[in-house]
Formats: C-alpha cells, structure tokens, sequence
C-alpha cells in the first residue's frame, strides 16, 4: 500500500519551520480520523505523569497503533493537532519535538497548542490525526 499524501511547501512562506504548510491526498482514497492518542497504558493507567517527553512518546506509541488498525501509518498522515497541557512554551517544545522525531521526514502539516486541561488523571499530552491511505481495507 502506497502514501496517497503530497505534502506542500510554498516557498513564499518562512522555511524555518519544521512542517509543511498544507497536504493534498489524490483520489481515490480512503481517509482515516482518529481519537486523541493519549499517554495511556495496556491496562489504561497514564504514563509517565509529570514527564511531557515521556507521556509524548506513549501517545506516539498509541497513535501509531492505531494508525495500524486502520491499515495506516504516520506516514499517511496529512494533519495532526498536539494538545499539550501547559500555557509555557517550553513544555510545548519539549512534546512536539518528540512528536517530530517519531514523524521523521514527514512534516505533515500540525497545530500545537496549550490548553487547561486534558482529559485523564495527570495527563499533560494528547495528538489527534487524519491520514488518508490509498488501496483497499485491511
């Protein structure tokens, strides 16, 4: 199964960032929408509580889990949004570098934003995606 995504870089807007700016999907195509991913173990315990790179590589963990339910990978994203619970900067950072790491060289285009309040006891991270995938179901 091959990526249906092309990511686009206009080149009128700052290179300095470490994403592309949208993503196409060409048809025909089967789309995937997901959950927020969370930092939630086997038996549904958070992880890491406290730690935002650690709870970032659960929800990453997951994320892709689910992704693979679906036939798809983080490959086949074209959006994420990262939910990172903290109204400083540096704790921001600190979960999307972790969210890039494992995206690798596919910068899909991404929101990353603080909010209050997750949803989980001691939860600070969560990353919802769509991905399209081209082929048939698994």
């Amino acid at each position: 199964m091959t990526t249906g995504v092309r990511l686009i870089r206009n080149p009128d807007l700052a290179q300095t960032v470490d994403y592309a700016y949208a993503a196409e999907a060409e048809t025909p195509v089967r789309a995937v929408w997901t959950a927020g991913a969370c930092p939630l173990d086997a038996a549904g315990a958070t992880v890491a509580p406290g730690d935002y790179a650690g709870q970032a590589r659960q929800v990453m963990r997951n994320l892709t889990a689910a992704l693979e339910g679906a036939g798809a990978a983080l490959t086949d994203i074209v959006k994420t949004t990262v939910y990172v619970a903290s109204s400083r900067q540096e704790d921001l950072g600190e979960a999307w570098e972790v969210v890039r790491a494992h995206m690798g060289d596919h910068d899909a285009p991404s929101t990353l934003l603080g909010v209050a309040v997750l949803g989980y006891d001691d939860q600070l991270v969560e990353v919802e995606a769509v991905a399209v995938i081209t082929g048939a179901r698994p």
